[in-house]
């Protein structure tokens, strides 16, 4: 990737930094902590767990020492985190300069947005919904008893939002658009940042993820995956990382390395896909930052 034009970066404000997987939002992360000061604030949710440095691509020993770094591997598996863990986290870094970056749209919406101050589910209740969603013809009925108001503004089509709408719902009585309609003032307002989103050619970034999976294996992601076998739950937060999946299913025997890693580029090469339509569809007031050759 060719060294970026930092002129365009505002040195006076926060930075946040969104784009696909291996878009190169490390490196311009860096270039400009290293240009013109702050701290580089992860805003990937698989970059969190302390079990995934290689897999996840964190910063190296190299990176961090060029630079400050937070909110990177410093959760324990096991350990429930969520939007709200992180944008407390990120609360206890504010008084500086904060050069935000990562490819969870959730987490980088929350910052410049707010979040509604929804209270945990229960473990009982997720259960339920878990089990509920499973069984034929599960969506449809989590949907049909959702409140007249959440149907109306949620993806129906979208698992994931429904189900935490469902559990909003029953762990609260109170449907998930009643409570973020009282979400308070957001952390950064947007004018006090510069908000700009990585945007590349689908065959260059396929090319990118490719051969970063590569370089993964060389630099030892299925060793840190065979660490985490004993452990493995593939419902647990921490084993969403991309290509973990794909590689214990090599290490149980049930395919060959290549396999496994085709895979994982084809899953790496979906979720990039899913974070372009949500940054297009979510973050059309964020500045585009053209990168590729």
């Amino acid at each position: 990737m060719r060294d970026p034009d930092l002129t365009q970066i505002d040195a006076a404000r926060h930075l946040l930094i969104a784009g696909p997987t291996a878009s190169g939002k490390s490196a311009l992360a860096l270039a400009v902590a290293e240009a013109q000061g702050g701290l580089v604030v992860n805003a990937d949710a698989l970059q969190v767990w302390s079990c995934w440095r290689v897999l996840t691509a964190r910063p190296g020993p190299d990176d961090l020492a060029r630079a400050p770094h937070a909110l990177y591997g410093h959760v324990a598996p096991g350990t429930a985190y969520s939007v709200g863990d992180w944008l407390r986290d990120v609360a206890s870094l504010t008084g500086r300069r904060l050069i935000v970056v990562g490819g969870t749209g959730l987490y980088l919406g929350a910052l410049t947005r707010g979040l509604a101050a929804i209270p945990p589910t229960p473990s009982h209740v997720r259960a339920t919904a878990d089990a509920r969603l499973a069984e034929p013809g599960g969506l449809a009925a989590l949907v049909a008893e959702l409140d007249p108001a959440t149907r109306l503004r949620i993806d129906l089509a979208n698992p994931v939002r429904v189900q935490r709408a469902w559990e909003v719902l029953t762990a609260t009585g109170r449907g998930i658009t009643d409570w973020q309609a009282e979400t308070p003032p957001p952390l950064l307002e947007p004018a006090a940042c510069q908000r700009i989103v990585l945007s590349a050619d689908r065959n260059w970034l396929v090319d990118r993820i490719a051969r970063r999976f590569g370089a993964m294996l060389e630099q030892g992601a299925l060793e840190e995956v065979r660490a985490m076998r004993p452990l493995w739950d593939p419902a647990a937060q921490w084993a969403k990382a991309i290509g973990a999946p794909e590689l214990i299913a090599h290490l149980e025997g049930r395919i060959p390395l290549d396999e496994a890693a085709r895979l994982a580029v084809i899953a790496s090469c979906q979720y990039a896909k899913a974070q372009r339509i949500w940054f297009r569809n979510r973050m059309r007031d964020w500045q585009l930052w053209p990168v590729g050759n």
